[in-house]
């Protein structure tokens, strides 16, 4: 069983910088992705970005491509996403979420198909 407790979450201005966090109690190296998605109201939960954590192998959504940045810490079993030159639309609910997978499957980017999920943490940026 892996548990997901996501912290960092918090109000910026645009062009401002944060750090979430998604600490995995339970084992999540090497076996698993960890992937970050977020959710305004009335919306799905969106992709944002990947990481393989047996390989360090990264994937990110168009929209946050060059200023996000996900990376993770085997030593204390949490991986982080630090997001740069926030925009307005980078409003919302971020989840991290978790997923068995092999060294060769290719990065899932739908919700349903990650198997463990966080509470949650708000960002919000405004103009």
């Amino acid at each position: 069983q892996v548990r997901l407790v996501e912290s960092g979450g918090a109000s910026v201005q645009a062009g401002g910088s944060l750090r979430l966090a998604c600490a995995a109690s339970g084992r999540t190296f090497p076996t698993h992705d960890l992937a970050w998605f977020r959710q305004t109201p009335g919306n799905e939960r969106s992709f944002v970005a990947a990481i393989r954590l047996s390989r360090g192998n990264t994937y990110y959504a168009d929209s946050v491509k060059g200023r996000f940045t996900i990376s993770a810490d085997s030593v204390n079993n949490t991986t982080y996403l630090h997001m740069n030159n926030l925009i307005p639309e980078d409003t919302a609910v971020y989840y991290c979420a978790a997923r068995y997978t092999s060294l060769t499957a290719v990065f899932l980017t739908t919700p349903i198909r990650y198997n463990y999920w966080g509470q949650g943490t708000q960002v919000t940026v405004s103009s």
